[in-house]
């Protein structure tokens, strides 16, 4: 399981922040690498270094829908006396054997076509009469509906310098060099430049799967009517959305009821399709607590040492946590309070990072900044505690929102940082610098 078994623990002993997530790190791994499609593999991390073997562009080709000429042949070309050359063909786009172009001449060319045998230089379309003989034009017109502009005369008003126009071979990337280094995590630009490589899979760490699922006999699907006692179920959505958010590819359970037989089944049901397990309520001390009945490490420890341990930790809110393994892989298991700030707080601190561990990334943390608190009056945090306040951060200002209750959702939904107040600090006055955790 974790190094939690070996640190000694009395029964009114408080792990800190940090204990535990490095209770957590030190037992998290990253995922193995596998093979995937390109597709398959977006937002994943490679894990190996990927070289160029072919140059980008493979070949000198136009920027520009014009002509391609020599540049002695429009050197003096003018509004007044323009450059008459013989249109000797097109050049489009994927023609594997282009028209020569030799003196006089000229090969009416499409963008990213290849420039052709005898072709110095690329004139825009703009700076030509397009064949028509009656002055510059915008464009060019369809193939289909005038094959003829292929051929003819057409007459230049500009001179064009040497490869004007003309992407270079290699003016990319040069056959051999580095295109992508193992750690990058690969969005569209990345996977847009492994298929111009030419690469149809790449080896990555995959997304983590990830199964939320939040407990409690008085929760309701959403859209559905509450009854005497009941809430509605936000928890799960908000830490599926989260995950999500972490790289993860998530899963999101419906509410289970209160009893130990029917979590542990659904548990054991989920473990199919997960790298990572996430709970929601029940870790406290109450007698309805099932997460804590039902996954307690005293009571479901296997000879390999898998199982799941609750411990309070020195924090606010999150103060109840659960952290172990399960099933026969071993699963990872974080079991986060109920309340809903004290739940997604959580998230934050120690099930992102894990998510980030699995994926395979070294940047797991949310960014944190220094910032002047911006209140009417000081914050108070009990002695012991680091407490984590939402705030909203701009211009090297933080301003709290809603009080330090762990049920204020709608506080939540306005934040854009937690306002970090360490254990030894009791009241923070305003105007005083302090650490945020950015969220957004």
């Amino acid at each position: 399981m974790s190094s939690a078994a070996t640190r000694p623990a009395g029964p009114d002993d408080l792990w800190s922040v940090d204990e535990h997530l490095e209770d957590i790190l030190s037992t998290v791994r990253p995922l193995e690498p596998i093979e995937l499609q390109l597709l398959d593999a977006q937002g994943c991390v490679l894990v190996e270094d990927v070289t160029v073997p072919v140059s980008l562009p493979p070949f000198d080709n136009s920027s520009m829908d014009g002509y391609a000429v020599r540049v002695a042949d429009v050197a003096g070309a003018g509004e007044e006396f323009p450059a008459v050359l013989e249109v000797v063909g097109d050049v489009a786009a994927g023609v594997a054997d282009p028209v020569r172009v030799g003196p006089g001449q000229a090969a009416r060319i499409m963008t990213g076509a290849p420039l052709p045998p005898g072709a110095e230089t690329v004139v825009p379309v703009e700076w030509t009469d397009g064949g028509l003989g009656e002055g510059p034009v915008s464009g060019m017109r369809s193939r289909s509906l005038a094959p003829q502009g292929a051929e003819g005369h057409v007459r230049v008003y500009r001179p064009a310098a040497a490869r004007a126009h003309v992407r270079a071979r290699g003016s990319d990337v040069k056959a051999g060099e580095l295109a992508l280094e193992a750690g990058t995590v690969l969005g569209p630009p990345q996977l847009a430049l492994l298929a111009a490589i030419g690469r149809g899979t790449v080896r990555v760490r995959p997304r983590p799967r990830v199964v939320v699922l939040s407990t409690g006999s008085e929760l309701v699907q959403p859209g559905e009517e509450l009854g005497p006692g009941q809430i509605h179920d936000s928890n799960s959505f908000a830490l599926t959305a989260a995950a999500r958010d972490a790289g993860a590819i998530a899963y999101r359970v419906g509410a289970v009821a209160d009893d130990a037989e029917t979590l542990r089944a659904t548990i054991e049901d989920q473990l199919i399709r997960a790298d990572l397990l996430v709970t929601t309520g029940g870790v406290s001390v109450g007698a309805y607590d099932v997460v804590k009945e039902a996954l307690s490490y005293a009571g479901d420890a296997d000879e390999a040492g898998s199982g799941v341990e609750f411990r309070r930790l020195a924090m606010q809110p999150g103060k109840p946590q659960g952290f172990g393994s399960i099933g026969p892989d071993h699963i990872p298991l974080l079991a986060l309070p109920g309340n809903p700030v004290s739940s997604y707080v959580s998230f934050e601190l120690f099930v992102r990072p894990a998510i980030r561990t699995l994926s395979g990334l070294t940047d797991i943390h949310r960014p944190r900044a220094r910032a002047a608190l911006a209140a009417d009056e000081a914050l108070r945090s009990p002695r012991g505690r680091r407490q984590f306040l939402r705030g909203v951060h701009a211009g090297g200002k933080v301003t709290p929102v809603g009080g330090a209750g762990s049920h204020l959702v709608a506080a939540l939904a306005r934040a854009n940082a937690l306002i970090v107040v360490p254990e030894d600090v009791e009241s923070v006055e305003p105007g005083t610098e302090v650490e945020v955790v950015l969220l957004g």
